[in-house]
């Protein structure tokens, strides 16, 4: 276990980084907007004493609000659609550009703070499931603590898997420093600037956060903003689904356990969307909004993909406009994609201005849309894919029940290779726009394979020798490479 500070590791600019409100979320406020009174020694908030229950929860709302911010509302989706042959850049600028056409440097803005916003999420959980457990404060009991705690593990798990996923062998923060001093200077010091752990000790460390998070989370919750037992399963599922050499043994295990969780497809595709089912028997996972920006508790991605007051980001891309019509398939086409006419407002190379394409799953103007990180058809369409690779039977069963939920026709399948492809589609159609593709590509091998074949509007080859093996991978951001000499940069960057 490493003890460092993880705000240093992350660069000083991490102290600036404030947090929203918690407010009808969890109903508490994060702990850096309480008073000085709970400071240490000579007011450090290096030093912060934590001894009430309060206390415990509020540092717990801190590790929840860091989903409320850009890193979900935008970021999330732009590593995951953006980069995949899903959507295009949409708005223009250098980083997004980067993205769009597999130019990433290190220097991209980015690749920079999106490592920031993840090592803050690491952060804020380390802080919780360091201190939580000293706490004394009788009205927080045994049995309080250790949810606290097992919400928390979910929180750094997901923080890590998805830096993992980007940058490949990180630095693995498990503890917090909270104090410097002369005397521990020489121990402290060097662990402040650690080398990158391997994938494999990064992955090891998710599944025990997931584990010890499956062991202490309830399996129902206030709303599907807290963590609950189906969510951890799923994040299970999805972990064991890109690792590598991906056991689809245990895909299928924690799928199965989703499945059986009580929750169940809507009737209607679109209810999911509407913002009027919100907190849906679908939904596993659902980030809260309530539209006040006062408090930051407003979702502000309508304005970056719906194009409300700017450019926006994302545009769905041809190849898979496409593939919507290939199959015929208009409910999720219709409820994924608005066509407007922008004549006037802005060009763009790959749509005319007539009918211009735009995201549509996050639609509510007011902002109060909440943004479903987690639902059943992703699992009911994963454990298809474990079924197949497995050589088991079933696959075919679970892909028609999501088909038939947007009037498709069963399909029929005689081969496994003919399934696989298949199941990648039917993902591909049923998740657009959900942050999903890109990954899907990676962690299946297909993602060159794929990128190879996207074409434009005018059945141009738009990214034919774009995409080299090491582009899989981010490159380590140069600021931290400055700030941290033991930090390797990965190979081609």
């Amino acid at each position: 276990m490493k003890k460092l500070n993880g705000y240093l590791l992350a660069g000083v600019a991490l102290l600036t980084f404030t947090v929203v409100s918690c407010e009808d979320f969890l109903d508490k406020d994060p702990i850096s907007n309480y008073s000085n009174s709970t400071l240490g020694v000579d007011n450090n908030t290096d030093t912060l004493k934590y001894t009430t229950a309060e206390q415990a929860e509020a540092l717990l709302a801190t590790c929840y609000s860091n989903f409320r911010g850009e890193l979900f509302q935008l970021d999330y989706f732009v590593n995951g659609d953006m980069q995949s042959d899903d959507a295009y850049a949409g708005a223009s600028g250098t980083e997004f550009s980067q993205f769009d056409n597999f130019s990433i440097d290190a220097t991209n803005k980015n690749v920079e703070r999106d490592w920031k916003y993840l090592y803050k999420m690491v952060t804020d959980c380390n802080t919780v499931i360091v201190n939580v457990p000293k706490i004394t404060d009788q009205a927080l009991t045994d049995a309080r603590k250790k949810e606290i705690v097992a919400e928390a593990s979910f929180i750094r798990a997901w923080a890590y898997f998805d830096l993992v996923r980007l940058y490949g062998d990180v630095p693995l923060v498990l503890d917090v420093v909270t104090t410097i001093t002369a005397d521990n200077v020489a121990e402290v010091y060097p662990l402040l600037y650690p080398k990158r752990d391997s994938r494999e000790l990064v992955y090891d460390q998710i599944i025990t956060d997931l584990n010890t998070a499956l062991d202490g989370v309830p399996v129902t919750a206030p709303n599907k903003g807290y963590v609950t037992k189906g969510a951890v399963n799923a994040l299970l599922a999805r972990v064991y689904a890109t690792r590598q050499p991906i056991d689809y043994t245990k895909v299928n295990d924690y799928c199965d356990a989703v499945i059986n969780g009580g929750y169940s497809l809507l009737s209607n595709y679109d209810y999911l969307w509407d913002f009027q089912h919100e907190n849906s028997s679908e939904a596993i996972f659902e980030i809260q909004y309530d539209g006040n920006w006062n408090t930051g508790t407003g979702n502000w991605a309508v304005s970056m993909f719906l194009g409300t007051g700017w450019k926006k980001f994302n545009t769905p891309s041809n190849d898979l406009v496409a593939a919507f019509d290939a199959e015929n398939d208009v409910i999720r086409k219709n409820s994924s994609i608005k066509f407007e006419d922008v004549t006037g407002s802005w060009t763009d190379a790959n749509w005319p201005t007539s009918t211009y394409p735009f995201i549509y799953k996050i639609r509510d103007e007011a902002s109060t849309s909440n943004i479903i990180l987690m639902r059943l058809a992703d699992f009911i369409l994963l454990k298809a894919e474990a079924l197949n690779e497995l050589g088991l039977p079933g696959a075919d069963t679970l892909v028609n029940q999501i088909r038939g939920r947007v009037n498709l026709p069963s399909v029929s399948p005689t081969t496994k290779e003919q399934m696989r492809l298949i199941i990648e589609k039917e993902r591909r159609l049923e998740l657009a726009f959900e942050g999903i593709r890109w990954f899907d590509l990676l962690r299946t091998g297909r993602a060159i394979t794929v990128m190879e074949n996207v074409r434009g509007g005018n059945g141009e080859l738009l990214y034919a020798g774009k995409l080299q093996p090491y582009k899989l991978l981010w490159p380590i951001p140069q600021e931290q490479r400055d700030l941290n000499s033991m930090l390797t940069q990965n190979p081609g960057y």
